[in-house]
């Protein structure tokens, strides 16, 4: 690609979805201006324009076109620039069609009940939801299992886009655990899955990437007491 490419990421420095896309920059050693948006605050005019459509981000800015919405930024990011480092998609189509199908599975299923527990009022509601959230991690672990083939991620000996798109989760999960003293990622239960998460999160390109664990769980903390104190005045 040409030195006169422009390209700048729209993103709030908590979210995962946004995550996702710095460690597809980086693995592809792509240069870019990242610009903060402050989710509790006004959007900026840029974001609007953007993404008009969700106006939220993850936003990616490519000689000024835009791109919406985390796991078609990685896509885009793979196929842009292809040339440089390892590829994130894998080749084969099944073999992709796969990797689409479990990302889906970790967006639209696992962490929605995940998020659930966080916000459950009742210890049998989470009790209930911490179920659907270990049967989940569970699946993960037979599809990390059949997918890496005894490699050392999803996408074999370097990360891909399985664990992108799972792995950007895992600091949250992290902060979780530490703030409420609860196991989520156990050893025992998914040891296959526990340590892929570890190798994951002390890979160089992620390291330089996510954010600390204890100012995650900080703001997690005060999330949840800015929503209790809400729940209680209702």
């Amino acid at each position: 690609m040409g030195e006169r490419e422009e390209v700048k990421l729209l993103g709030t420095w908590y979210s995962p979805v946004v995550i996702r896309v710095k460690i597809a920059l980086r693995l592809k050693s792509v240069d870019y201006e990242y610009v903060e948006e402050d989710l509790f605050g006004s959007k900026i005019e840029l974001l609007l324009k953007s993404n008009p459509v969700y106006k939220k981000v993850p936003v990616l800015i490519h000689n000024s076109k835009p791109v919406c919405e985390s796991l078609n930024i990685v896509v885009y990011i793979d196929e842009t620039w292809n040339s440089s480092g390892s590829s994130i998609l894998p080749s084969h189509p099944h073999d992709r069609a796969l990797a689409r199908f479990w990302s889906v599975f970790v967006d639209d299923k696992w962490f929605p009940a995940l998020m659930a527990v966080v916000v459950a009022k009742s210890e049998d509601a989470k009790a209930k939801g911490m179920e659907e959230v270990e049967e989940g991690l569970l699946q993960l672990e037979a599809a990390f299992i059949a997918l890496s083939k005894g490699k050392s991620f999803f996408g074999g000996e370097t990360i891909g886009f399985i664990d992108i798109c799972l792995g950007s989760f895992l600091v949250f999960l992290k902060a979780r655990e530490k703030l409420k003293k609860e196991k989520i990622l156990d050893e025992l239960k998914t040891p296959s899955l526990y340590r892929w998460a570890n190798r994951f999160l002390s890979d160089e390109t992620v390291k330089n990437v996510v954010p600390e664990i204890d100012k995650v769980a900080k703001l997690i903390g005060e999330f949840e007491d800015r929503a209790q104190s809400v729940a209680s005045r209702s």
